[in-house]
């Protein structure tokens, strides 16, 4: 699948579109600066299945597993989720506001689901990501910048230290380099 650019409500026609509501308009002022990697598996260490998709759109059986009734009352989502094999879902338009980042702070700025774009990986902590999300990433990266001045690329960890650690000490920032460098 190649990336094209975004239409006007901030929709890739390239992506898998299934949207979540749980989003909202962005502030009048918000200009996308950021661009915030996560990463997400469910159950935890988990790949593959639909259970992330599941809880971004509010539809997760929390019966399933034993560890959804800890998740029982978020409402969250991304931007976009990049699976292991490179496919790209969005689940939010970039024009909205996605609740990706929670309490969180960037060069002394709050809120910053106000002004990034949130990408979920599919991953863990300390497990490698596949050769096909740097791509993906990258790619997605590329298409974005053409539209959003977007100045930082930040781990989940950055903007909420002491919070949360993902993408982790597996996600090499290296390789996302020379991946995007190939893409450009």
């Amino acid at each position: 699948m190649e990336l094209d650019s975004l239409d006007e409500e901030g929709l890739l026609p390239g992506a898998v579109q299934l949207p979540s509501p749980n989003c909202d308009e962005r502030p009048g002022d918000a200009a996308v600066r950021l661009l915030v990697v996560h990463n997400i598996s469910l159950p935890p260490g988990r790949f593959g299945g639909e259970a992330i998709v599941q809880l971004f759109t509010n539809t997760l059986d929390f019966g399933a597993h034993p560890y959804y009734e800890a998740i029982r009352d978020l409402k969250v989502s991304a931007h976009f989720l990049v699976r292991r094999r490179g496919e790209l879902i969005q689940l939010v338009p970039c024009t909205k506001r996605a609740w990706h980042a929670g309490p969180s702070s960037w060069w002394g700025r709050e809120r910053c689901n106000d002004f990034s774009v949130g990408v979920e990986l599919e991953g863990a902590d300390d497990q490698a990501y596949s050769d096909r999300q740097y791509a993906r990433l990258a790619e997605l990266l590329v298409v974005l910048r053409r539209r959003y001045p977007i100045v930082d690329v930040v781990g989940h960890v950055d903007i909420a230290p002491g919070r949360k650690t993902d993408p982790g000490p597996a996600f090499d920032w290296g390789r996302l380099r020379e991946s995007l460098a190939r893409t450009q």
